[in-house]
């Protein structure tokens, strides 16, 4: 935390390296996000949640990263997961203490072999609070 009260946007966490599945995972926390009241106190809950999720991924190889903004204000606390090559996922209406449920679909996302979360085993926070899955770049077709 910084002197202002809030998270700086741009820290990952240091990995372990003790899982190789799980480095190919990213986890991006929108820490702009502000609580269900709206309100603009600092730390921003986005930031919270940030934080919280690298406390529950500590020693674990998974990076954590912020953005300013995921787009996503509607459905207020926002994250996405990435992995190369696979489908990204963006979930909102998380909590401030959702870190744990992200970073279990994180691991989920890890070992999965199609490049999907799997549906069985994910936290309902990322069940109800999905709000998109994209497709990489490269499953697209174009239609002549």
């Amino acid at each position: 935390m910084d002197r202002n009260g809030s998270f700086p946007a741009n820290i990952a966490d240091v990995s372990s390296k003790r899982d190789d599945a799980l480095a190919g995972v990213t986890v991006i926390v929108c820490s702009s996000c502000r609580d269900e009241t709206g309100s603009d106190a600092r730390p921003r809950a986005g930031a919270l949640l940030a934080e919280d999720t690298r406390s529950a991924a500590s020693g674990q190889d998974i990076r954590i990263r912020t953005v300013e903004c995921l787009g996503n204000c509607k459905r207020r606390l926002s994250a996405a997961l990435l992995r190369d090559g696979c489908w990204s996922y963006v979930f909102g209406d998380l909590e401030t203490t959702s870190g744990a449920d992200l970073v279990a679909g994180a691991k989920l996302f890890a070992t999965s072999t199609d490049g999907l979360i799997p549906w069985r085993g994910r936290p309902d926070s990322l069940k109800r609070g999905l709000v998109a899955r994209i497709p990489p770049l490269d499953l697209l077709k174009d239609r002549p």
